[in-house]
């Protein structure tokens, strides 16, 4: 198989079902930037810290099913789809690392050790494409669990990230006004 093909270079490309979009709409736009997310996730990789990496390798994985599940406009019921099982497991991890934490008083900087600003950075990501996955959805149908996906995982990002840093001995700041 050859990398390339040369089938996008008229600035279409083919969906899972082999029908053919521009490259610039909004399903496109929604799963390229979930592909960003998970690319930018494989930075933070290893943190140092093996717990956190277990579920950094779990959420790329998981991440590979949104990109799938957004990509077939009509999914048969053995394509890759996003579950309930999948928002579940992304809250069981938030709640396992959350113990660990100080409760959060006010906002905090988006800042730390290296790993723990990237996986800050990832966090911003992922809210960008839950923005791009709404879109999507305002016309087409879309997989609500998807969507709900990336919203919690914008909080696990955020909390593994808080995790990271403290772990790191790198106290959070707090914005001043």
């Amino acid at each position: 198989m050859k990398i390339y093909t040369g089938r996008g270079d008229d600035g279409m490309t083919d969906l899972r079902d082999m029908s053919r979009v521009s490259k610039t709409s909004p399903r496109i736009e929604a799963y390229g930037t979930v592909d960003e997310l998970n690319a930018l996730i494989g930075t933070v990789r290893p943190t140092g810290h093996d717990d956190v990496d277990e579920i950094l390798e779990g959420v790329q994985n998981h991440l590979h099913v949104v990109q799938a599940d957004f990509a077939n406009p009509d999914p048969d019921e053995d394509d890759p789809r996003v579950r309930e099982a999948h928002v579940d497991e992304v809250e069981d991890w938030i709640d396992d690392f959350e113990d660990e934490l100080d409760p959060l008083q006010s906002f905090i900087l988006p800042t730390g050790s290296e790993k723990g600003s990237r996986l800050h950075h990832a966090r911003t990501v992922c809210r960008r494409a839950e923005r791009r996955a709404v879109e999507f959805a305002a016309g087409d149908p879309v997989n609500a669990e998807a969507i709900q996906y990336l919203n919690r995982l914008s909080d696990g990002l955020f909390t593994w990230a808080r995790v990271v840093n403290k772990r790191d001995g790198v106290p959070e700041e707090n914005p001043t006004y």
